[in-house]
């Protein structure tokens, strides 16, 4: 005989009846752990002193929710802080209250990006926001685009449309060309694609860390001359190290003209792009030659990781490069299924983070985000001793420095000595290596972050011999 399925002692799930006092609780419990964080974060350093966290397993019978809340507890008093004032190491902004609750609902409904019957008000949410920021930027009417869990995949479903549009998908010959400079996302996509390393041609930049065009004009014409097909080129705007701007413009005209995809790695500076106001040497680029571009505003604006777009200028290039159907899914003839548009099938609901961001913070407090950032690095340079440092910066709110005429060895002994001697003092900030030498680096995208800060850190910075 079947025995008989009830779940009235189960509490496993959210109730379908009552009021779910047992998950207020656990919210509250959790949101009270989770704040009070914050409350010290002033009293603490931006990594933990120490990461004796010990992970625990799953033992026969369920744990009590007051013994996992306690280890949440430490796993939390145990991770990096990016709102501490001190993190300036990365591009990781303290999250916006607003999407820390946006967050909360995408877990809750646990909707599914992969399929409009999985998630028809949030399907709808999330196209027609690509749709707003793709036309925001300068794309047109036929523009739209996806969100990714980070701007690696983004640059990958890039490509994986740029060398399908262009009939190259199976030419294992067929090449993608970008700078020195470009993220290393660049190389990681074009390994995945099956891209040789002989095939991905590479332009180096300037004294700016900008894509020097007259090489970039030489390669392309020797490879169109010498019969080379040319799946993509790869133009950043925002590199990691200094933040430079490729030159989008005279890039875009000429695989206009020449009929080549052009891509541009907007991870760190496309949301200057969303900007009503200019800004100097920033929004006079113009993108609307480009065939894609990847967005992150988890970079900057505070939107909780992730939240990376692709935003391409003509939407069909997506659907007909991932549409495959889903045949366990039953959607109407006219309904075009999110998880068909890169290559992600399931996704969560992250784009409820970025919209309530959007809405919460306004034209006007995006752009005051933006606003303070780059006056905070120009506030930096300034302290900084230009006569014993070498300062490397773009346009954007990074900058990467080393003290003058050091050579590789001396560079590695000195970032090491002065990263440990920074962190001492709750400054964090990060130790790149690039072209044969390692820097330091600070990237002002920390809100909590004021000019009292800065002038500390600088004193130490100029003060510091190792």
């Amino acid at each position: 005989m079947t025995e008989k399925i009830t779940n009235d002692d189960i509490n496993y799930f959210p109730s379908i009846n009552g009021n779910n006092e047992e998950l207020l609780d656990l919210l509250r419990k959790t949101s009270e752990l989770l704040c009070k964080w914050y409350s010290d974060t002033n009293k603490r350093s931006p990594l933990p002193l120490n990461n004796e966290f010990k992970v625990t397993y799953p033992l026969k019978n369920g744990s009590d929710v007051n013994n996992l809340l306690s280890e949440i507890e430490k796993l939390i008093y145990t991770s990096f802080c990016p709102s501490h004032p001190g993190s300036l190491a990365h591009l990781d902004p303290p999250p916006l209250t607003i999407s820390i609750i946006g967050d909360l609902i995408a877990s809750g409904l646990n909707n599914n990006l992969l399929a409009e019957e999985l998630s028809p008000s949030i399907s709808k949410l999330e196209n027609d926001i690509c749709k707003w920021l793709s036309k925001k930027i300068g794309f047109n009417e036929d523009s739209g685009g996806i969100a990714a869990s980070g701007g690696t995949l983004n640059n990958l479903n890039a490509l994986v449309t740029a060398k399908y549009s262009s009939g190259l998908t199976f030419n294992n010959e067929a090449v993608i060309i970008t700078s020195e400079d470009a993220h290393v996302s660049i190389k990681k996509c074009a390994k995945i694609l099956g891209v040789e390393d002989k095939n991905i041609y590479i332009v180096h930049t300037d004294k700016n860390g900008c894509m020097h065009i007259p090489s970039f004009i030489k390669l392309l014409n020797s490879l169109i001359d010498s019969g080379r097909k040319i799946f993509a080129v790869v133009a950043t705007f925002g590199t990691t190290i200094r933040g430079a701007l490729d030159p989008i413009n005279e890039i875009g005209n000429i695989c206009k003209e020449k009929k080549i995809w052009f891509h541009i790695d907007a991870s760190i500076g496309g949301v200057f792009l969303l900007a009503n106001n200019k800004f100097d040497n920033i929004n006079n680029f113009n993108v609307c030659n480009a065939n894609s571009i990847t967005i992150n505003p988890q970079k900057l604006i505070g939107i909780a990781k992730t939240s990376s777009l692709l935003l391409v200028s003509d939407f069909n290039t997506l659907k007909n490069t991932f549409q495959t159907g889903l045949p366990y899914i039953d959607s109407p003839d006219d309904v075009i299924n999110r998880g068909e548009l890169g290559v992600q099938g399931s996704r969560p609901a992250e784009i409820i983070k970025l919209w309530l961001g959007l809405r919460f913070l306004g034209m006007q407090g995006i752009e005051k985000i933006l606003k303070e950032s780059l006056l905070k690095k120009s506030i930096f340079i300034e302290k900084l001793d230009e006569n014993k440092f070498e300062i490397y910066s773009g346009p954007l709110h990074i900058v990467s420095f080393l003290p003058k005429r050091m050579n590789a060895e001396e560079s590695n002994n000195w970032t090491l000595k002065a990263k440990k001697l920074l962190i001492e003092k709750n400054y964090m900030i990060s130790r790149p290596f690039y072209k044969g030498q390692y820097y330091l680096r600070v990237v002002f995208g920390n809100f909590n972050t004021t000019t009292l800060h800065i002038s500390e850190l600088t004193n130490l910075i100029n003060n510091f011999n190792a």
